[in-house]
């Protein structure tokens, strides 16, 4: 149990040091280029940040609830956003996906 947790501990290191070394590199070349000045503004949005950890944390972190969490938090604050996206298709699709969704949490809970 001790070298499971060490190992949990480790990714948990990989994907922080993994997620920081990004945001240095994204924070240096929009220094460097103004990704707002090549039509990019949305890249140093700080709502997307929480969407760049979420997914570093979900290629790096053999544990997936830390990313799915993030992406779910990032769903969250961007609701406007994804129903603008979806336009009138999310009237019905986020009925459809939210049962869904806890259909298949609560076959999981009751395996």
């Amino acid at each position: 149990m001790s070298a499971a947790k060490a190992n949990n501990n480790r990714d948990t290191y990989k994907a922080t040091a993994i997620t920081l070394i990004a945001f240095g590199i994204l924070y240096l070349v929009d220094k460097l280029v103004h990704f707002s000045a090549i039509g990019l503004p949305w890249v140093m949005n700080k709502d997307n940040f929480l969407l760049y950890t979420a997914v570093i944390f979900l290629l790096f972190k053999h544990d997936k609830s830390v990313g799915l969490v993030l992406i779910g938090l990032w769903l969250i604050l961007n609701f406007g956003l994804i129903t603008a996206l979806l336009g009138t298709m999310s009237a019905y699709l986020l009925p459809l996906a939210l049962l869904v969704l806890g259909i298949i949490l609560y076959w999981l809970s009751t395996r």
